[in-house]
């Protein structure tokens, strides 16, 4: 029970750190992580108050066709969200993924109605961004939303073995082994969305970094990238409290 309080605070942060970036503003998206053939995730019910208010009471343990995960789970009016099986089918397409993030960053969304692909237009600036775009962002077509098994398997597919999906007219999906490593990975496209936005809208034009730099790009490890990277989010979530 305590690895789910855990987890559960884990979602919660989350949330709040979407919320903190602009990446799901209001009431809409979620967050879900695999606990074995179950999932943890934001839930609605009669006391949630949008994903900046996010707290671990918001965050309830489900079976993958939506019912309770353990007695008492969805007790006083909880409900998994209506995406529940965009989560459901990622996570049995990837048995790699941990956590599923689905988010509504407005600059996504808008760079790709305009037709914008997603490029390494920048390399030390974001390195674990340059590096997540390298071999390209996949988007999903349809601007549904995703509530049944069929529209789940269409999302999955089009996901692939890449880290994220966009979805047009809709968000996004980000996958990772981590609550951290999914929402980082959603920030650092939305990062390159929104820089790629402001260069066009300055007259310029998208240039991608040589591949040769690519290559001599390092990897910092997760120490930095994850670990001190995700403080820095809490921090910013909790300024008052100590390090």
């Amino acid at each position: 029970m305590n690895d789910l309080a855990e987890l559960r605070q884990q979602v919660s942060d989350g949330c709040r750190v979407l919320a903190g970036r602009d990446l799901a503003p209001g009431i809409l998206g979620h967050i879900s992580v695999r606990v074995g053939d179950q999932l943890l995730i934001r839930c609605r019910g009669p006391r949630e108050r949008g994903l900046a208010h996010t707290t671990p009471t918001d965050i309830h343990l489900v079976a993958r066709d939506g019912s309770p995960g353990a007695a008492g789970e969805l007790a006083g009016g909880w409900t998994p969200p209506h995406e529940l099986p965009l989560h459901v089918e990622v996570l049995n397409a990837r048995s790699d993924v941990t956590c599923v993030v689905h988010a509504h960053p407005a600059d996504v969304v808008a760079a790709d109605l305009a037709g914008v692909r997603l490029q390494p237009i920048v390399g030390a600036y974001d390195l674990p961004g340059a590096a997540l775009v390298r071999g390209g962002v996949p988007v999903y077509p349809r601007s549904v939303l995703i509530n049944t098994t069929e529209l789940g398997v269409e999302v999955a597919d089009c996901l692939g073995s890449y880290p994220v999906v966009l979805m047009r007219g809709h968000g996004l999906i980000s996958t990772g082994d981590t609550v951290a490593e999914a929402v980082l990975r959603a920030a650092s496209v939305n990062t390159l969305a929104g820089l790629s936005l402001k260069i066009l809208g300055a007259g310029g034009a998208l240039r991608p970094i040589p591949e040769e730099d690519l290559r001599l790009l390092p990897d910092l490890g997760a120490t930095l990238n994850l670990a001190t990277a995700w403080r820095h989010e809490l921090a910013r979530l909790r300024p008052h409290e100590d390090a």
